[in-house]
């Protein structure tokens, strides 16, 4: 009888722990183990799906509870309150970040236990309809991207040897995608038990991320040789430290390959914030053809999400070769197919443009950072990755507020964001081809 119950509980336990297992194995492969990135990876699938429990309850108590005149009220009061200040905020988060290199477990680990904290306000507000749901969004918000740019400065600590950045950003990237497609359905799940769930399911996901956050590698505390880096730079710092008496470089040392790549991210993660909210009550005002809105929603998301995996396993396949040609490359691909989707807007041209703008944007981000790894003084490159990061956050914000104040109009919603990726890339096509042409040769690339 003993021997049986064994047997079974083997049987049961053994799912779980091969899948453990095969997660592990896959996280800590070619010395991502040994190095510590696999803790991180690992990290941010964590990061993702304790993410997507949030967004579902905010999605349904702020967009979903209501009619459609009301939540787009209420969804502008959400931004009024909780983008606007972020907005400010943002900018701040980077450099503050710089300033306390020495803690950034702590750092990371502190983000986590605040939206830990922060999901038990906000079932609170969610179950007795008070106005505390706000400024606990906000919080959320704010740790959310303080994480991001704590991880962004963190990668290259944990580099195994003849690893690229591209291709561990595209592996911790990858991971939080596949977790957030994960812990979707989930929060879906709990949602359908009573309103609050998914904050509870986000409560212990972030509680675990805060220990996990302790399990990595002391040397990521380390701020050993690095220094600040400029999001911009004059004559005067053009040459950085081979300057004599230049106090530090910028990210323009060694050419404007970075900041032309930055500007090109910009305007992608600006059409990335404004497809999200305007297609967001556009396809609830006007669903897919026989689906429902938040069908129709779910098929943009996975679309987006799918093209969002696909341009990251493309860009870790190219391994940074020619990163300016692929931006511009990227960066066309989603300006033609935004006009063609204007042109002739119907709701399969909207989740190809969905799925080509997860694509693009994904891959031109990976492109920018192999140019940060290839331009960037090494003494600067963790700075930078943070710098870069919040501004493309700043950037996602506010295509977010233009989308929620257009007219729900497919055609010119969808002209709005043809401009808006048109102006990104006319103003960087040429700073990207003269760098690929005449620009910095690229150090010996690693696999």
């Amino acid at each position: 009888m003993r021997g049986a119950v064994r047997s079974v509980g083997r049987a049961l336990h053994l799912p779980v722990t091969g899948t453990a297992r095969g997660i592990r194995k896959a996280t800590h492969a070619h010395g991502a183990g040994e190095s510590g990135l696999g803790k991180l990876i690992e990290l941010h699938a964590v990061n993702g799906a304790g993410d997507v429990m949030i967004t579902v309850a905010l999605a349904s108590t702020v967009f979903f509870s209501v009619p459609t005149d009301e939540a787009r009220g209420r969804v502008a009061l959400y931004l009024a309150i909780t983008m606007a200040p972020f907005t400010v905020l943002a900018p701040v988060i980077g450099p503050l970040l710089d300033r306390l290199p020495h803690g950034r477990r702590a750092a990371m680990a502190g983000a986590m236990l605040a939206r830990a904290l922060l999901a038990l306000i906000i079932a609170g507000a969610v179950a007795g309809g008070s106005l505390e749901l706000y400024p606990a969004a906000l919080g959320v918000l704010v740790a959310s991207k303080a994480y991001g740019v704590v991880r962004s400065a963190v990668v290259p600590r944990l580099l195994p040897p003849r690893f690229s950045l591209v291709k561990a950003n595209s592996r911790v990237t990858l991971a939080g995608l596949l977790a957030t497609g994960v812990a979707a359905p989930i929060g879906a799940g709990l949602h359908a038990v009573g309103d609050p769930w998914p904050l509870y399911g986000a409560f212990v996901i972030f509680v675990a991320g805060t220990f996990l956050s302790f399990s990595l590698p002391p040397k990521v505390d380390s701020a050993k040789g690095e220094d600040v880096a400029l999001l911009a730079a004059d004559e005067e710092h053009l040459h950085g430290p081979l300057r004599k008496g230049a106090k530090r470089p910028g990210l323009r040392t060694v050419g404007p390959a970075v900041t032309h790549a930055l500007g090109a991210n910009a305007a992608l993660r600006c059409l990335s914030g404004f497809l999200i909210f305007f297609l967001a009550f556009l396809l609830r005002e006007h669903p897919l053809t026989g689906e429902s809105a938040a069908v129709s929603l779910g098929i943009v998301g996975v679309a987006a999400g799918a093209g969002n995996a696909l341009g990251t396993a493309v860009g870790s396949w190219l391994r940074s070769r020619a990163p300016e040609i692929i931006i511009v490359a990227a960066v066309a691909l989603v300006l033609g197919t935004a006009i063609v989707a204007a042109l002739f807007f119907g709701a399969f041209l909207v989740a190809v443009l969905a799925a080509v703008a997860g694509f693009g944007q994904a891959l031109a981000k990976l492109s920018l950072d192999a140019l940060i790894q290839r331009d960037v003084p090494e003494l600067v490159r963790t700075s930078a990755f943070a710098r870069s990061e919040t501004l493309l956050q700043v950037a996602w914000v506010f295509g977010g507020a233009v989308g929620i104040v257009m007219p729900l109009n497919g055609t010119l919603g969808l002209v709005v964001a043809a401009v808006i990726v048109a102006a990104g890339w006319l103003a960087t096509l040429r700073g990207l081809l003269g760098s690929a042409r005449h620009g910095t040769h690229p150090r010996p690339r690693v696999a």
